[in-house]
């Protein structure tokens, strides 16, 4: 009885896991168009230091005047790191540069290949687009 039971608990167990949705790392041209290139200044609004991609979000003032939130994906925190990045190089309110590829969706989402910080100092973000072509 205590066998079965204890089946019983590891098929629900597996059935469970294998329904909830695998969260695969994405290629580069998956998600971001190397073609379609930005380079934005703007204010720091979010910054989330998570594998496997740091992503910071900034306040853009776009050609029309309005004001765009936008997320900007870099390396993962051991390769930004390996750079010279720190959790303090950027900062919430801080207005930095950057230059990088669109997403191919046309959301407000890029993926960052450099970063110039409000000290002047420019930092390469990682981008996974580089990870490719090597």
């Amino acid at each position: 009885m205590k066998t079965r039971l204890a089946i019983a608990f590891a098929a629900a167990g597996v059935l469970a896991a294998a329904s909830v949705p695998v969260l695969a790392h994405h290629s580069f041209g998956a998600e971001f168009d190397a073609e379609q290139t930005f380079e934005y200044s703007g204010v720091v609004t979010k910054i989330e230091w998570l594998n496997p991609h740091v992503y910071f979000y900034m306040d853009v003032t776009m050609d029309d005047g309005s004001v765009e939130n936008w997320a900007m994906e870099m390396g993962s925190p051991n390769g930004l790191m390996r750079r010279g990045w720190t959790r303090n190089s950027l900062r919430i309110g801080d207005t930095v540069s950057t230059a990088g590829s669109k997403a191919r969706d046309g959301s407000a989402k890029g993926n960052a290949r450099t970063v110039v910080l409000a000290s002047g100092r420019q930092l390469f973000a990682g981008s996974s687009q580089d990870a490719e072509n090597n």
